[in-house]
């Protein structure tokens, strides 16, 4: 196996190639968390955000970037995922505990998700991300989020894969 060439360099992401494979890996971060919380009312924290690559909104489970930050490169995981929480469904959470971690698109990217499980979570804001972020936080009954997705998405929007990870982590709790 060859050693990997840079293509091309931007100011987030790298396209890279070994032999005959080309992929990307992000500039600026150690990775992503992606958190599964429930609030005491037994609802799912979900997030929709406009994505540019998609030119779509995207209904998702709050998730950000790990390391990304100034200053805060060395950033722990779980104090990630209780940042990226807050900042963009406005609850605060007690804990985090790690479920797994795993590739979004190993055939894309070098970048791997680490899931997190928040609780208990308490709302302390509105929510809606950064400034350099437009996002709705929703607080959707577990019983009726499969619904509510499929409304959504005829709608128009996009449903991340990820929310169904998270409903099966979920579910093994029971």
């Amino acid at each position: 196996m060859s050693a990997d060439r840079t293509l091309h360099e931007g100011e987030f992401l790298r396209l890279k190639r070994r032999d005959h494979w080309e992929y990307v890996e992000r500039v600026n971060a150690r990775g992503v968390v992606v958190i599964v919380a429930v609030t005491d009312n037994n609802e799912l924290l979900l997030v929709e955000q406009p994505r540019l690559p998609l030119q779509a909104n995207v209904i998702e489970l709050p998730a950000g970037l790990v390391g990304d930050i100034a200053g805060a490169e060395d950033e722990a995981m779980e104090l990630a995922a209780l940042r990226e929480l807050e900042e963009e469904t406005g609850y605060r959470a007690a804990r985090m505990t790690f479920l797994a971690e795993g590739p979004p698109s190993a055939g894309l990217t070098s970048e791997t998700l680490s899931f997190y499980r928040a609780g208990p979570v308490t709302r302390v804001g509105a929510g809606g991300g950064d400034d350099s972020e437009d996002i709705i936080p929703y607080a959707i009954p577990l019983a009726e989020v499969e619904t509510w997705l499929v409304e959504r998405e005829a709608e128009g929007r996009l449903i991340d894969p990820k929310i169904y990870a998270g409903l099966y982590f979920l579910g093994r709790e029971d």
